[in-house]
């Protein structure tokens, strides 16, 4: 559809701008609602202060104007809570319940607060209504799925304002009425269906105007979509889609229960070119009810131009709605997603759909493949692999990226979810969760992200447990303990690792197993624990060794040593050091080495040598330059410095001091270029090690 389209009906299916959102009617039901904020509550009646905030509910089905309603109402109001609105919704478009964790969460990031990754649903909430307390905030709770959801989300703070929008009451909140919606006014929804079909018509032909009304029972989305289909049709008249919509509720082709949004609905889908209507009944599987271009393509198996233009005109039509962003993006309405789940199901072969869900998330995963491999350009793989990608996938530097993965990151994070609603976690899953989680790392960094990506490690070892997967639980396992270990709750990361080990052991994964094992050892540590850290290092070690691992078993020597010298066993400490020279000398990593050097020289200037101390340290000097590694030979000269210092030769000191200082001086400007790396980054394990 990248020309004008025109149907057999004789709809232009060019995009035709909308009219400009303007709230109308509600006159009552906002009167009411402004009088329900200063009424007195039931506490206040029996003497005792108010312990919550007041809480206004207004209550319709999906489509009544209940949002726009509660909108309106806190952009009257808003001047009155200089805490400032914030907004949270509490239902999937698919009608699946948002966490309380997920929703708590979302308002302590709108708050600018730190919410540590893991944290505990209760402990969000208790960390949200500290942030609220002596706050005069309003909340604007959408779609709330039940009384829990509110609850939990309530401020304790009497002077707080929450809004909640739900499809029914929410029994068990105390002292709330609810504002329940029918239909709006004949005048409002003539004037509804004026801005989008035009005065004219409605002003030639008034009692069809009203008939037509009458048809969508005052329903706003029906007469949003009537608008939107009239507007499509310049030469059709009010009184053509008034008698059709009668027609169609007294012949019962839409059934006896048929709501008013379902008849107008099944209308305009029908009126629709074929790819076009098509798009329209795929998009019921967009991830989080986000679709961009990219998404619509790759449902529809179309151009990314083409599916744009469609996108524009389904908006047009008032079937999906621009979402305010930099980059186009569209939301699919909730009270429509039913509607084209149920027709996608009659329509749409189960195969077809599954191959689409495929194609979309085909096409997730090579965007997050781009998407992170433009932040590699130095490196000549990367590149390669980034010059071989079509031109639609590429990312023109890295800043694009990085505001693509921000704005797309609510549909990203629900793209995973759906990857393994049925308990699966095929190839598709696991890549997909893989460049997602190198994406963040590479944009975010780990820390930062670290909440988005416990929440993806999180899933993979729900789907593990409940399939008995013992790989991917290990997997799951070791990155939730390494984010539990960044936040520094290392007593929860102790028991991810312990548990990771008994799953690795169950596996028979050597990697899985090894790496648990050290990393019980480094949570030792970090508790002060150097007797267990070095015996858990030690037996990381043997595994090792008995693989003939070379480079990580010196590693796994280096931390030994650390152990022995936190714990003032310095005899051991050196002996260990020692080793880890070896294995590093016989692998030939020249800068592991002169890393190796200046420690051993640390532990001999602890234990009172410091004359082979500046020997060592002289030998480290040397071994650094043969590593061309700038940094690290401005490193080993100032502990020389130090060591010359402690042995009264201040003026050697300075010189070794100076070299440093110039060295440092020389790599700065070099490393305000390259791009910030996160040495930390962690990834799906059981992943697809290709990309």
């Amino acid at each position: 559809m990248t020309e004008q389209a025109v149907d057999p009906d004789g709809a232009e299916l060019s995009a035709h701008p909308a009219p400009k959102d303007r709230f109308l009617g509600r006159v009552r039901e906002l009167k009411e609602l402004r009088a329900d904020i200063e009424r007195a509550g039931l506490d206040t009646l029996s003497g005792r202060k108010a312990p919550r905030a007041r809480v206004l509910l207004i209550a319709g089905r999906p489509g009544s104007g209940r949002t726009s309603l509660a909108e309106e109402l806190v952009r009257r109001v808003a001047g009155r809570y200089p805490g400032g609105v914030l907004r949270a919704r509490l239902s999937e478009p698919d009608g699946t319940p948002v966490p309380v964790e997920r929703a708590a969460r979302a308002l302590l990031e709108a708050l600018e607060l730190p919410a540590p990754a893991g944290a505990a649903e209760d402990d969000l909430a208790a960390a949200l209504r500290a942030a609220l307390a002596g706050r005069r905030a309003v909340l604007l709770l959408d779609d709330a799925a039940g009384a829990d959801q509110v609850d939990a989300l309530l401020p304790e703070a009497p002077d707080c304002l929450v809004v909640a929008v739900s499809r029914g009451p929410l029994t068990g909140i105390a002292d709330v009425r609810p504002c329940t919606l029918g239909g709006l006014d004949t005048k409002s929804a003539v004037d509804l269906l004026t801005g989008y079909a035009g005065a004219v018509r409605v002003t030639v032909d008034p009692r069809a105007a009203e008939s037509l009304v009458e048809a969508c029972q005052g329903h706003p989305a029906a007469l949003v979509l009537a608008g939107g289909w009239l507007a499509a049709r310049p030469k059709a008249t009010v009184s053509d889609l008034a008698k059709r919509l009668h027609a169609s509720a007294e012949d019962g082709t839409e059934g006896t229960e048929a709501s008013p949004l379902s008849r107008v609905f099944r209308l305009v889908h029908d009126q629709l070119p074929g790819p076009a209507a098509r798009l329209l009944r795929l998009l019921c599987l967009a991830p989080a009810g986000l679709a961009d271009p990219h998404t619509a393509s790759a449902l529809a198996g179309c151009s990314v131009d083409a599916a744009r233009a469609t996108l524009d005109d389904l908006t047009a039509l008032g079937l999906l709605r621009a979402v305010d962003s930099p980059l186009p993006q569209y939301e699919v309405p909730g009270r429509l997603h039913p509607l084209l789940r149920a027709l996608a199901e009659i329509q749409e072969r189960p195969a077809e759909l599954q191959l689409a869900r495929a194609r979309m998330l085909e096409r997730t995963v090579r965007l997050l493949q781009s998407c992170r491999a433009i932040t590699e350009t130095d490196s000549p793989q990367a590149r390669e692999k980034l010059n071989g990608m079509p031109p639609a996938l590429r990312f023109p530097n890295p800043r694009a990226a990085a505001d693509w993965l921000r704005i797309r990151r609510p549909a990203l994070l629900a793209s995973v979810r759906l990857a393994v609603a049925d308990g699966e976690l095929d190839t598709l899953a696991r890549r997909l969760m893989s460049q997602l989680v190198r994406a963040l790392a590479a944009h975010v960094g780990t820390q930062a992200a670290a909440a988005d990506l416990y929440g993806v490690h999180s899933l993979v070892l729900d789907v593990a447990e409940r399939r008995g997967l013992p790989r991917e639980k290990a997997a799951a396992l070791l990155n939730l303990g390494d984010l539990d270990a960044q936040t520094g709750r290392t007593r929860e990361a102790l028991a991810r690792y312990r548990a990771a080990l008994d799953a690795g052991r169950e596996a028979n994964d050597p990697y899985a197993t090894g790496r648990a094992m050290e990393s019980v050892g480094g949570a030792h540590q970090e508790l002060g624990d150097h007797d267990r850290a070095a015996d858990w290092f030690g037996r990381a070690l043997a595994e090792r060794l008995a693989r003939g691992e070379v480079p990580e078993a010196a590693r796994l020597y280096g931390r030994i040593a650390t152990a022995h010298t936190y714990a003032g066993r310095y005899g051991e400490a050196l002996r260990n050091w020692r080793a880890a020279l070896a294995g590093y000398r016989r692998s030939g990593d020249i800068a592991a080495s002169a890393r190796a050097l200046s420690e051993i020289a640390r532990v001999q200037e602890y234990a009172g040598r410091p004359e082979e101390s500046l020997r060592t340290c002289q030998e480290a000097v040397e071994w650094a330059r043969r590593a061309e590694d700038a940094r690290l030979q401005a490193a080993v000269q100032l502990r020389l410095a130090d060591t010359l210092d402690r042995l009264g030769d201040p003026a050697a000191a300075r010189l070794h001091r100076a070299a440093a200082e110039r060295m440092l001086a020389e790599e700065r400007p070099e490393d305000e270029a390259r791009p910030e790396h996160d040495p930390n980054a962690c990834e799906i394990r059981t992943a697809s090690s290709e990309d």
